[in-house]
């Protein structure tokens, strides 16, 4: 197999929990003989979280599991629970390894916490190895024919689909250097209490995790792959890949994924490929533009000012604004820690548009309750929904939360399984129940004001103020 680099070898996990198709992994082990590999449950980042975090059940869940597959294949996985600045380096040491293998992580909190550990480990004579493995492409290797970053999003898919090969889909082939695994000297792994955290509702949801979990909805999704298209924005329908959680922490390969849109054709195939895209879109501008993480893209509606009505958001973080669909979508989310693509980008609009709320305050509380959570992408998401972000839709573009609702719930069947006071209001109702008489709302047995709230605000007027309000940040800017 070739002259090896080194003896010795970690593998640093992080976002990418799996044992198979992984650059970091597949390149430690052709490098070295021997082949250790680590998990750290860091401290810097638990800290912040509340005792209750569905996120890192999923991923205590995923490592445990990844534990047991690199045992089956001969290695096995070192869990520890501190600061990672110090953890990695002081194991790296213990180990005697000559070198540290990790794959990419685009975040500036996590670039800003790779180089301090890259400086620590080097100080120790041990070198530290990056490789690109969350996205197809990175950085800057989709550019401009003036070799710029990207602005708008059609004009960067394009460039993506015209640069893709087999080549950039092709899975590492772990498995055929997993002689090099060692086994560490302790296979005990902390409890997620021991780690500071209780079990919620994750398993009642039946989130499956791991790559097992992974590729389990992946096959699903294969299925249901040719409806895509049709069924995609109908939050009451099957239609998502459910697969945002998984990409989010490395269960499955973002490699795969493209390599089965690409070679399945079809409508609802080059759909799907569009989303991955753009997720590595909003990965590429957070990279180019890291003032995305607190300031608007377009600098000069930054400067909006936003009356940012505390009572307001807090209706809308409750599901409590009036709206039904605004509403479920908010339940959704502080039910079970995910919201259909199409209801975020209609709760955001709402809080944003409708609200006036800084799109801050809402990013933020996405932040805090999304089990997909991610950093590029929800900023994106948010800055798109407001209008301050790199696309090419002028800033009048505010979605009807009535019209959206008889669009994409025609039936009312997702705001009645989220909303169960609406449950017998008739469906000629169930999009705007305030139209109702006071004889039909005891009809149904909702009284509104009492039973559900009457809306906060009227649409129509909310979007004569907000269009004021982003004209005068314009003619500002």
């Amino acid at each position: 197999m070739g002259e090896r680099r080194y003896e010795r070898a970690l593998v640093w996990f992080r976002r990418d929990l799996r044992a198979y198709d992984h650059a970091a992994l597949f390149h430690a082990m052709k490098d070295s003989h021997a082949v250790f590999c680590v998990f750290v449950f860091d401290t810097d980042i638990l800290q912040q979280l509340p005792r209750y975090d569905r996120r890192v059940e999923f991923i205590w869940d995923s490592v445990s599991e990844l534990c047991a597959t690199l045992e089956r294949m001969g290695g096995g996985l070192t869990v520890l629970y501190g600061r990672m600045r110090d953890e990695l380096p002081k194991l790296a040491l213990a180990l005697r390894v000559q070198a540290v293998y990790t794959n990419h992580d685009y975040e500036p909190d996590a670039v800003e916490r790779d180089l301090a550990v890259e400086r620590a480990l080097l100080e120790c004579g041990i070198a530290l190895h990056t490789f690109k493995d969350q996205v197809v492409f990175e950085k800057g290797e989709v550019l401009t024919r003036r070799g710029l970053p990207f602005g708008v999003y059609t004009a960067y898919r394009n460039a993506w689909l015209q640069r893709l090969t087999s080549f950039y889909t092709t899975a590492y082939p772990v498995e055929k250097y997993a002689t090099s695994l060692a086994r560490p000297a302790s296979k005990r792994m902390p409890t997620l209490e021991e780690v500071g955290f209780k079990r919620g509702n994750l398993r009642q949801l039946r989130l499956r995790t791991g790559s097992t979990g992974g590729r389990a909805w992946f096959r699903d999704f294969l299925s249901r792959m040719d409806q895509y298209q049709e069924r995609r924005n109908y939050p009451a329908l099957r239609g998502p890949s459910y697969l945002s959680v998984h990409l989010r922490f490395g269960t499955v390969s973002i490699r795969e994924l493209v390599a089965a849109a690409v070679s399945r054709g079809g409508p609802g195939s080059t759909t799907w490929l569009s989303e991955l895209i753009w997720r590595e879109f909003y990965f590429m501008i957070l990279h180019h533009h890291p003032h995305v993480v607190s300031h608007a893209f377009r600098p000069q509606l930054d400067g909006i000012q936003f009356p940012n009505r505390e009572d307001w958001f807090q209706a809308w973080c409750e599901g409590r604004t009036g709206y039904p669909l605004v509403d479920a979508a908010m339940r959704q989310i502080n039910g079970t820690g995910y919201m259909h693509n199409r209801l975020r980008m209609i709760t955001a609009s709402f809080l944003v548009k409708d609200l006036r709320v800084d799109w801050r305050w809402g990013e933020r509380y996405f932040a805090r309750h999304l089990n997909d959570y991610d950093l590029a992408a929800n900023n994106g998401g948010w800055q798109w929904a407001a209008s301050t972000g790199c696309d090419s839709q002028p800033y009048f573009r505010i979605f009807n939360p009535v019209t959206q609702s008889e669009k994409f719930d025609a039936e009312g069947k997702f705001i009645r399984q989220y909303v169960p006071e609406l449950k017998k209001v008739p469906t000629s109702h169930i999009h705007a129940p305030w139209g109702m008489s006071a004889s039909e709302q005891r009809e149904c047995g909702v009284l509104l004001g009492r039973d559900y709230p009457l809306p906060i605000v009227d649409h129509a007027e909310a979007r004569k103020e907000v269009l004021k309000l982003y004209g005068k940040a314009r003619n500002a800017g």
